[in-house]
């Protein structure tokens, strides 16, 4: 729906500044314009001249996704509504598309500008990304896994961790589907999370997701103790705020969780204390400053494949309550990102009173992970690494 959207305002745009050609010829003597019945100076011609330039660059940077296509789209709504006010009577419909233009141009502002939430989430990024302590230059080795149990250690060993630098961070890129019942309706997203560890790890995780064909911003924010989780429709309306004890500890499981799935080779060094269960089951608790957590993981074939959690309490629609429930989130079909491995689909189930009522309220599926990625660099963080997909034979 937002793709459909921004074509309809390219195809708007563009032919606004297409209609503003006419003023331009009319104002230079181009040719006769019987359309505009007011008289148009040379001056004012080169006004409309300009008006059409700015407004199709708009179109053409906005069609490309260019970031700058707001700069010119700020200059032509200003250009185009002067050139329209010289000559009202004649074309005082085109301020209807300059009204659409500043509606486009304050959407971007409030969900890309500085009160945005993406821009709370670069600030938040950029900030513990710099205070994180990088460890890129000590690998991991055999010894190191010696204090943790088998089942963990083969899971450590067939990420591909071993020989490679330990992990005091890490930037994933994801995307799917979620929702907030087993009745309600799925939402596409994409997100971006980006995790650190240590003394006081955090996890950053930035959702855009689309509900009814509207944009949906999603940040969570876990640092050091405290987590909150809030939810704007259209960038602009709250739809939940969710915070305190009870949230930090559903985020505190959600850390340890993304430790065992997304950073194995973190898990070395992590504040875990290890209960073997038997040949596929292994106990961990985790504990970040006052919140102390209890997850089994369940293993098959040297692998991971679920983590259950009776401390991670859904929330109501506006995050205003918190009940408890079982959590799992089973993961599957392994592959190599670079000299990784990584299960690169997941779900997040939860269970609310017995086994037959449990469902599935998120899927995903893992595009790209850096690890050690570089606070100062913007783009390219790191090493991206890609999952490597199996060429199908011809």
């Amino acid at each position: 729906m937002r793709t459909f959207m921004r074509w309809i305002v390219v195809v708007v745009l563009v032919g606004h500044g297409l209609i503003h050609l006419l003023g331009a010829a009319k104002g230079f003597g181009w040719a006769e314009v019987k359309a505009l019945t007011e008289p148009i100076e040379p001056a004012l011609g080169l006004v409309w001249l300009t008006a059409a330039i700015a407004v199709i660059a708009t179109g053409v940077l906005l069609a490309a996704r260019n970031r700058m296509w707001w700069v010119a789209g700020t200059a032509g709504v200003l250009i185009s509504q002067t050139a329209i006010l010289t000559s009202w009577s004649d074309a005082k419909t085109g301020t209807l598309a300059n009204l659409l233009l500043l509606a486009t141009l304050g959407y971007t502002f409030v969900s890309h500008g500085p009160t945005s939430y993406r821009a709370e989430y670069r600030r938040r990024v950029q900030a513990a990304l710099s205070e994180a302590q990088p460890r890129s230059g000590v690998a991991v080795t055999e010894a190191d896994l010696a204090h943790l149990p088998e089942l963990v250690a083969e899971h450590v060993r067939r990420s591909g961790a071993v020989g490679q630098p330990r992990v005091s961070s890490l930037r994933a890129n994801i995307h799917g589907r979620i929702r907030a019942s087993a009745t309600s309706r799925w939402m596409t997203y994409t997100g971006e999370q980006v995790n650190t560890y240590g003394p006081a790890p955090s996890r950053l995780f930035w959702m855009d997701a689309t509900m009814f064909g509207l944009p949906v911003d999603v940040l969570h924010v876990l640092v050091g103790r405290t987590a909150t989780m809030r939810v704007k429709l259209c960038s602009m309306l709250p739809m939940a705020n969710a915070a305190g004890p009870e949230m930090d500890r559903a985020e505190t499981v959600t850390l340890f969780n993304d430790l065992c799935i997304l950073a194995p080779a973190a898990l070395i060094d992590a504040p875990i204390v290890w209960q073997p269960l038997d040949d596929n089951h292994v106990r961990g608790v985790f504990t970040n400053g006052a919140q102390t957590v209890t997850a089994d993981l369940t293993f098959r074939d040297g692998d991971l494949v679920d983590f259950i959690s009776d401390d991670r309490m859904s929330t109501t629609p506006d995050g205003s309550t918190f009940t408890p429930q079982p959590w799992s989130t089973p993961v599957s079909d392994y592959r190599a990102f670079g000299t990784r491995r990584l299960a690169t689909r997941g779900e997040g189930r939860w269970h609310p009173t017995a086994p037959h009522d449990q469902f599935v309220y998120l899927e995903y599926n893992l595009d790209t992970i850096t690890y050690n990625p570089d606070a100062t660099a913007a783009n390219t963080l790191g090493q991206v690494l890609r999952v490597r997909r199996p060429r199908l034979p011809k």
